[in-house]
């Protein structure tokens, strides 16, 4: 479903026009596509910042004049520091349309102990319905032990999904945790360290 925001038209640019609307909880943005002339908007603060926590949300944008348009996120910028909507790039999308999306991957069940499950690939490209994009990927790892890999072409899509990434890319593996081990030229420098203040002790004790 998609996520409905009120939207206005930007007529200011620059850094100092975009600084002046996130100060007033504001997100400028940019929709483009189906060669359309770029659409400059204002977005409500708040709303856009929960429908983005999915990055892959559809947007119902509603303009001032009545006009509306099914909208895929493209692009976010953050702020650095406080990872606050900094911009959005916007792309328009139409029923029946298909479109190429990363799709973050996710990990369920666990492998048997005492090996870890690792996600190699965090992201799939995958060619979807516009109006349909997944949530994420799905790859089981229950009972599986060390040496156990998925590649790309192994992954279970989503109903309706096509893989564009190389179907051979590392995903998903399991292997059992390494052990650090210090290095033995650590231990010898502690080993004469030690040494040299069991030394030092004993001059002090003569004198």
């Amino acid at each position: 479903m998609a996520e409905k925001l009120n939207v206005e038209l930007r007529e200011d640019f620059g850094k100092g026009a975009s600084r002046r609307l996130r100060a007033e909880s504001r997100v400028p943005a940019v929709l483009y596509g189906h060669g359309q002339d770029p659409i400059h908007l204002s977005l409500p603060g708040h709303d856009t910042a929960l429908a983005a926590r999915n990055p892959n949300a559809l947007l119902e944008l509603s303009l001032p004049d009545g006009a509306k348009h099914l909208a895929l996120i493209k692009e976010i910028q953050r702020h650095p520091l406080k990872r606050t909507l900094n911009h959005l790039d916007l792309i328009i999308v139409r029923k029946g349309e298909k479109v190429e999306v990363e799709i973050p991957v996710v990990l369920t069940g666990e492998p048997v102990a005492p090996s870890a499950a690792f996600v190699d690939l965090q992201t799939l490209t995958l060619l979807v319905d516009a109006l349909n994009v997944p949530e994420q990927v799905e790859i089981d790892v229950e009972g599986t032990e060390d040496g156990f890999q998925v590649f790309a072409g192994d992954v279970t899509l989503p109903e309706g999904s096509e893989l564009v990434s190389d179907v051979e890319l590392l995903v998903a593996s399991v292997a059992l945790p390494r052990i650090e081990e210090e290095p033995e030229d650590a231990e010898s420098e502690e080993a004469a360290g030690g040494a040299a203040e069991e030394s030092a002790e004993e001059s002090s004790e003569q004198e």
